[in-house]
């Protein structure tokens, strides 16, 4: 890749419950030793939104519906390349967590745990998004 080429990614904010109770999945990833919201690069063919639930899928083990695209996010990642993140506000509709190679938790929070929670400002950013929002 070149280094001025844009790493493309996409991932998803999965929400549970009513709005006055509504919970947020956040996974933590041993390899950077974070918590985040599930994503990843696209595949090959692949468009935003199926990478996105393809990507919470794989980290999280569950199939979700998509509810509304969320603001895309822009950073440089570890390797100094810039990455655009697009996230879409999700749904679960099956499936339960286990441990994998990617995620070794996921947990249920409330949006101010999550805001506490976070590593990342972008991810923060969008927390404050989906409390302006009702589902």
């Amino acid at each position: 890749m070149n280094s001025n080429e844009v790493v493309r990614a996409a991932g998803g904010v999965v929400v549970s419950g009513p709005d006055d109770g509504r919970l947020v999945l956040v996974v933590h990833r041993p390899k950077y030793d974070d918590w985040s919201f599930p994503k990843g690069k696209l595949d090959e063919g692949e468009t935003e939104q199926q990478c996105a639930l393809r990507e919470v899928r794989e980290e999280t083990g569950l199939s979700c519906s998509i509810l509304r695209e969320l603001s895309s996010t822009q950073y440089l990642d570890p390797q100094g390349a810039p990455k655009t993140v697009r996230y879409w506000l999700m749904s679960p509709v099956s499936g339960s967590f286990e441990p994998n190679s990617e995620v070794d938790r996921a947990i249920w929070v409330d949006l101010g745990r999550a805001r506490k929670l976070l590593s990342y400002p972008h991810d923060v950013a969008l927390v404050d998004e989906v409390c302006g929002e009702s589902v």
